[in-house]
């Protein structure tokens, strides 16, 4: 099992373009930039430790993808690729790999972060939360997915109330869930969710920074695309139970 200390969603994009919805929708500010051309910035939240950033990378779609924050980073390497993963990039301090089912996620050294932001509260009153990442796969390897990230990070498996997902019960202190999703259609990935009071509320406020809805499931989430095309869900989960 590996030691995950810290879980970060990466939001990778071609473009600037989505970083100000982003700031919007979370109520964060940004950091300095980092990288030979500015292509890395974290989005700062008002408490707590940073567990959002963005990506700049030209030419590709836009995307969601995590690092898991270790402390022994050639040993979770070892570990990822014993339970089925390949490595695509060794940076040294960075290293990019595939899961079985080709989703792309990055094992880096952990720097001590540990204080999970709370939710943030609006001037309407209601309070909203990015606490999710759900990593989306085919159902043909659902089964070894689910198995791979639990593997991966020590979390229990919890099955779900719907057929299509499966929840791993995060280490305490976590920024951010694992959901799996087994998909009807549609090639691996990630997206991130959010928890909120009030689903109408929440996806109104989005819709009004620059977001599309895509699709709503009464009762429960809707799936909206943000400015720069990724989609992303609102949910009805409650953000400070998060």
């Amino acid at each position: 099992m590996t030691d995950v200390r810290w879980v970060t969603g990466f939001l990778d994009t071609p473009s600037r373009v989505a970083e100000s919805f982003w700031l919007a929708v979370t109520g964060g500010s940004l950091s300095p930039r980092r990288g030979s051309g500015g292509e890395f910035v974290t989005v700062l939240p008002r408490d707590g430790d940073a567990y959002l950033r963005f990506q700049v990378l030209p030419g590709s779609p836009p995307r969601t993808h995590c690092d898991l924050h270790v402390v022994a980073l050639p040993a979770a390497v070892e570990q990822a690729v014993g339970l089925g993963a390949s490595v695509l990039v060794d940076e040294g301090d960075l290293v990019v790999l595939r899961s079985p089912a080709g989703v792309v996620f990055c094992l880096v050294t952990w720097q001590g972060e540990a204080v999970r932001p709370g939710p943030v509260r609006w001037h309407d009153g209601g309070r909203s939360l990015v606490d999710q990442l759900c990593v989306d796969v085919p159902g043909t390897a659902f089964d070894r997915e689910v198995a791979f990230w639990s593997g991966l990070t020590g979390w229990e498996r919890r099955p779900s109330d719907l057929p299509q997902f499966e929840h791993l019960e995060r280490g305490a202190g976590m920024p951010l869930k694992l959901l799996v999703q087994r998909l009807g259609a549609g090639g691996p990935g990630m997206h991130l969710d959010l928890a909120c009071d009030d689903v109408d509320r929440e996806v109104a406020r989005h819709v009004g920074l620059g977001a599309v809805v895509v699709r709503r499931v009464a009762g429960d989430w809707t799936t909206l695309r943000d400015p720069a095309g990724r989609e992303y869900c609102v949910t009805g989960r409650s953000p400070q139970s998060c």
